[in-house]
């Protein structure tokens, strides 16, 4: 990826130019807005920085580490924390941190990051411009996280958010419950003599899972890979508790975190007895949790559900909203509600 060349500012052919001031039917190529833009994903106008673009750009805003919002830019602009995490993934990527809450110039656009709650150092993008207030959310939840810094949602003009549980059936239960749900089940495990194994992303899920666990007792084995973001949550100043690297072999009284692809009908090499966790927003899926009914599945979520997206229009108030990651009937809902919503292709 790094080997790529980065796009230039002035390659702009085939674009599909987005003018917040037309009415959604005639959003289309052609229309030049000067504020922003989707060619293969979203750019600042006129600069032409790149937002979670996952492709080389000469500049790109980074929201959080995860592979389908990064590239190695040649200049990326991040938090602190996701400068540490995407030079880990991506190697010696050459950043620009951008400390929540202090707008900074780059390229001539006054950017701010906010907190988005997502994973450890998430952040959204707010900006300013002759055409209007922008605010780019990517990844967001409302609410408490063991890890992540909580979400900060300001007022702007223009609202680009992620809408992944944009539907009714992902009305998550509250936080508590599903947290009480999580140790309930995995202290039952471990009483009847078996080693939890759950599955989570690499990073975040596992992260905040694991601090989770570790704060109420309940001591945390990683798979390697696990471990290794693990290390830079501790030396970012995000501690997790008492963990320890999983080294083949259970050790009684722990839980055990694993990427999603080791947990097989084989279960744990080492292990004898394993019950499986499956940490996810997903869990609200009849058709997921029939794909492992004898799992247990766990709805926590670094997603906002349904009714967080909906608290987070209301809240920034935009003239109009531009939804993407999603379920494209979030947008008929939106515009049931009142509000000038339209799918961002």
């Amino acid at each position: 990826m790094s080997g790529r060349k980065a796009t230039s500012p002035t390659e702009n052919a085939q674009q599909k130019w987005l003018t917040p001031d037309l009415a959604p039917s005639q959003i289309g190529p052609g229309h030049v807005s000067g504020l922003f833009a989707t060619d293969r994903g979203l750019f600042l106008l006129p600069s032409r920085i790149g937002i979670d673009v996952t492709r080389r750009q000469a500049i790109g805003f980074i929201s959080h580490a995860h592979m389908d919002h990064a590239a190695s830019h040649a200049l990326a602009v991040c938090t602190e924390a996701t400068a540490r995490l995407v030079r880990h993934r991506l190697g010696n990527v050459s950043t620009r941190v951008l400390p929540f809450g202090q707008s900074q110039e780059v390229a001539g656009h006054p950017l701010t990051a906010l907190p988005a709650g997502h994973i450890f150092g998430s952040a959204m993008l707010y900006t300013e411009h002759e055409k209007g207030s922008l605010l780019y959310t990517g990844d967001f939840r409302l609410g408490p996280s063991a890890t992540a810094e909580p979400a900060e949602l300001c007022q702007a003009d223009y609202l680009i958010m992620e809408c992944t549980f944009g539907h009714p059936k992902y009305r998550l239960p509250a936080r508590e419950v599903v947290i009480e749900m999580l140790l309930e089940k995995v202290t039952q495990a471990l009483r009847r003599g078996a080693t939890p194994v759950i599955s989570a992303y690499v990073l975040g899920k596992s992260q905040e899972v694991t601090k989770i666990l570790t704060s109420h007792g309940i001591p945390v084995l990683q798979h390697p890979a696990v471990y290794e973001i693990s290390q830079i949550y501790q030396e970012s100043g995000c501690d997790l508790g008492d963990f320890r690297l999983y080294e083949g072999r259970p050790v009684a009284g722990c839980a055990v975190i694993v990427p999603p692809k080791p947990i097989t009908s084989g279960g744990l090499p080492g292990a004898l007895h394993v019950e499986k966790f499956h940490v996810t927003g997903w869990a609200m899926d009849a058709k997921r949790r029939q794909s492992a009914p004898q799992d247990h599945w766990i709805p926590l979520s670094d997603h906002a559900d349904f009714d967080q997206l909906l608290t987070a229009v209301e809240q920034v108030s935009p003239k109009a909203v531009f939804c993407t990651h999603g379920p494209k009937s979030f947008v008929e809902e939106l515009r049931k509600r009142g509000h000038d919503a339209r799918w961002l292709a």
